[in-house]
């Protein structure tokens, strides 16, 4: 009986033996990974510092003069604020415009891609890497970079932002939409190609209405994101209500109330379309997981 149990309890131990020094193993590499990182941090840190106009150091000091300043200032004319959100509400709604428009056209554009992108489905299989990578080519330029370009052929204004925030929303949705694509139940696709139906039919069909709560819940999420990035592009002159913030701004001391108003408006939005798309997304998500 002893010489059947020793070598369970042998083996048992050795078994032990390989988990500890497996686990032993990784937490020296993840080490070494901290190490690593830490040091390409710290060493992107002196260098930045270095070539920085000004020191991280000496400048810290004077981080909330700044919002002092436009918080005094608007406190002294705390009066004349209602009058500027008035004023500025249209900028607002530019913005908020220009957001919806982009993730309007770039998640209808995303949608196209996934499909074209996603094993199993794409209509042409062959091609599946290229449209990749041309949705990690669309991701991998940054709105401003964009806005910038088309700025100088086009001229200031909404539609150079709105192209650029469409066509980078296009790639990030892209991608998130194939991924829901790949856990979605094939078999009314395949019901649907017995019968004769077309390859948009049986996306439409067959694909869309299991996935369509998850789509909705991703654009809603990147709604949120371009209204953020809109505003941002008005400062290289793109519009909205980044635009207006930006000459409030350079105008220095005597329009910091203006600003704080912007910030304000912008502030308010942010948080409410947070908090909308938030309940909508819970909501959506939660009805897909009760399906």
């Amino acid at each position: 009986m002893a010489d059947m149990i020793s070598p369970a309890v042998s083996g048992g131990l050795d078994i032990r033996a390989r988990y500890m020094a497996l686990a032993q193993r990784k937490r020296m590499y993840s080490g070494l990974t901290l190490i690593v990182f830490l040091a390409l941090m710290a060493s992107g840190f002196v260098i930045a510092n270095d070539r920085n106009a000004g020191g991280f150091w000496e400048g810290l000091p004077n981080i909330f003069a700044f919002p002092a300043q436009v918080v005094s200032e608007a406190g002294e004319k705390a009066a004349l604020l209602p009058g500027h959100l008035v004023a500025f509400l249209p900028a607002l709604l530019e913005t908020i415009n220009i957001a919806a428009v982009s993730t309007l056209l770039g998640g209808v554009l995303g949608l196209v891609l996934s499909l074209l992108s996603t094993r199993g489905l794409a209509r042409f299989p062959r091609l599946i890497p290229l449209f990749r990578r041309i949705m990690d080519v669309m991701r991998a330029i940054p709105e401003i970079v964009i806005a910038l370009v088309l700025i100088f052929v086009m001229g200031g204004g909404p539609v150079p932002a709105m192209i650029a925030i469409a066509f980078h929303t296009a790639g990030a949705l892209g991608k998130l939409f194939s991924e829901v694509n790949e856990n979605a139940d094939l078999k009314p696709v395949e019901g649907l190609q017995s019968v004769g139906a077309s390859w948009a039919q049986r996306m439409m069909l067959g694909i869309i209405p299991q996935v369509a709560p998850n789509y909705i819940s991703y654009a809603l999420l990147r709604f949120e994101i371009n209204i953020r990035a809109s505003a941002i592009l008005g400062f290289v002159g793109a519009g909205g209500i980044g635009y207006e913030l930006k000459n409030a701004m350079s105008w220095g001391q005597g329009k910091f109330d203006e600003a704080a108003a912007i910030f304000i408006l912008l502030f308010g939005a942010i948080v409410f379309f947070d908090q909308i798309s938030s309940h909508y997304r819970n909501r959506l998500t939660g009805g897909a997981h009760d399906v």
